[in-house]
């Protein structure tokens, strides 16, 4: 029922848990959240909002199409904001990805991310 995915093109989980996870039943994609790590380097890539909501979309279209998916059949996304003062900028890079029958989505200012990041995103897709 269950499958893991994994893909050396998104960075590698840093803890216990999966890259994203798909269920023959309903063929769907869960993904983990992504932060803005590069997959190569395992770091955080450089600049401010704008560079690491790149990254981070980056690092779900690899999950996703490693799982048979794509941006474009995401349904959901939760978007994870250090400050929601970067909100305008963060949705200027999603929309460039999710502008045409873009997916539902949430979004939400937390206290800390992993690693400093300012952006954590995760998703669900129709493989």
């Amino acid at each position: 029922m269950k499958k893991l995915i994994q893909t050396d093109q998104a960075p590698k989980a840093i803890g216990p848990y999966s890259q994203g996870v798909s269920i023959e039943s309903g063929k769907l994609i869960f993904t983990a959240g992504q932060i803005p790590f590069h997959p190569e380097t395992n770091q955080m890539v450089d600049g401010g909002i704008e560079e690491q909501t790149e990254r981070v979309i980056q690092n779900l279209k690899a999950i996703l199409e490693a799982g048979g998916s794509g941006l474009d059949r995401v349904v959901k996304t939760t978007v994870f904001l250090k400050q929601m003062g970067d909100f305008q900028a963060m949705n200027s890079i999603y929309e460039k990805y999710f502008s045409d029958n873009p997916p539902a989505r949430s979004t939400v200012e937390v206290s800390a991310l992993p690693k400093g990041a300012l952006i954590e995103m995760e998703c669900v897709a129709v493989q």
